[in-house]
């Protein structure tokens, strides 16, 4: 007997950084690769006596299949904690989600079709290259700069089903958005009748100021808006939300259903019951500084051990720097050398729908200690300074 795969089975690739993890996983090696959050800060007290209350007071509703729609409370607060940040969200608009990597999921099979164009950022997330591509996409790259695509840019981009961007802080440059760009955007994408996918992971993990509104909040109509917990909770819990247009609601409904019915309503109460609680107002700060000290901990590694003709600029939250290595360096070709001396990153080629950067590389700084991110570090400039 064959089995006859699909065409698009041939669009799908594994993860280059969940294979590098693998190799992580050796006895020794500092990882600077993953984006994990630091497992020493996920709130596990709470979540115990959350899981208490919720198996106290709603067993049975916790263990029953849920609506796909979502919790109706944890919805509404989603609404509540969006409107904070300047969008104006109804509940009914909020999806609750396997994480905000289905959110991607979900939104490709409702808008792409095979051959249809989207444009993407360069560079841009991994996963949602990996996500949408299954879809067999035509890609279209938007020119950016450090601080992201550039209005003008989007001229590329007519005719395309939407533009896929992650504001603040992103994965894996590190850029952020600013205000007055954000207002560009917004501004030429309505011109040209092009909707956007705004992704944002990671914009609780603000360092040094709060970042400017979301897009979604300056073109409601024109945004499909992605959050999750996983970086400010735990990423175990798989817990995301999709915020959309009223109009694309009984399509990812229908999607969300053909995939997984709902999102484990189990880890929905007990979430609820954290939010409730008021957790994140004493929990997140504690991870922004947390992460900035070890965020400062990397820059002052990389002034201290990266030579002159590497490039980076420091993020202003979240969870990686994106270095420039120099002309003609391969880091794809750096890593295995890099691995047998003792550190991981991530190639930058991974992140780029066309035109990949052979010569960056990605670092994260929220998993490791200061001690270890100076080590790594000064392991990656020894590796550097041998193979060139």
């Amino acid at each position: 007997m064959t089995w006859q795969m699909a065409r698009r089975t041939a669009r799908m690739n594994p993860s280059s950084i969940r294979e590098i993890l693998k190799v992580t996983e050796r006895p020794g090696i500092i990882s600077l690769a993953g984006g994990l959050p630091a497992a020493e800060a996920f709130p596990v007290e709470a979540m115990r006596d959350a899981s208490a209350r919720v198996l106290r007071d709603t067993p049975r509703e916790a263990l029953q299949y849920a609506a796909s729609e979502g919790l109706p409370g944890l919805r509404e607060w989603v609404a509540a904690h969006l409107a904070e940040s300047g969008m104006r969200v109804d509940a009914s608009q909020v999806l609750i989600t396997s994480g905000s990597q289905q959110g991607l999921d979900l939104l490709g099979k409702v808008l792409i079709d095979a051959g249809s164009a989207v444009a993407v950022e360069s560079p841009t997330y991994l996963g949602a290259l990996q996500a949408f591509g299954v879809f067999e996409p035509e890609w279209v790259t938007v020119p950016c700069d450090s601080e992201g695509p550039l209005p003008e840019g989007l001229a590329r981009a007519r005719g395309a089903r939407f533009l896929y961007a992650l504001p603040n802080f992103q994965n894996p440059s590190g850029r952020l958005i600013g205000a007055a760009r954000r207002q560009g955007l917004v501004a030429a994408a309505s011109q040209l009748g092009l909707p956007i996918v705004e992704d944002n992971p990671y914009g609780d993990l603000w360092y040094d100021a709060p970042p400017p509104p979301p897009l979604a909040a300056l073109w409601p109509e024109g945004v499909a808006y992605l959050g999750s917990f996983s970086k400010v909770l735990a990423p175990g819990l798989r817990l995301g939300y999709l915020v959309a247009p009223p109009e694309l609601m009984p399509k990812l409904l229908q999607a969300k259903q053909a995939a997984d019915l709902h999102t484990p309503g189990f880890n929905q109460r007990m979430v609820l019951e954290v939010l409730r609680t008021g957790l994140l107002a004493e929990h997140v700060p504690a991870i922004r500084a947390r992460y900035r000290a070890r965020r400062d901990a990397m820059a002052q590694a990389l002034r201290s051990h990266l030579p002159d003709t590497c490039r980076w600029e420091l993020p202003q939250g979240g969870m990686f720097f994106w270095v420039q290595l120099p002309a003609g360096c391969d880091a794809s070709a750096l890593l295995p050398k890099a691995v047998a001396r003792g550190m991981a990153f991530v190639p930058g080629s991974a992140f780029f729908a066309e035109g990949a950067s052979e010569s960056s590389l990605r670092l994260s700084f929220v998993t490791a200690t200061p001690e270890q991110i100076e080590l790594g570090v000064r392991m990656l400039a020894e590796t550097l300074k041998e193979a060139s």
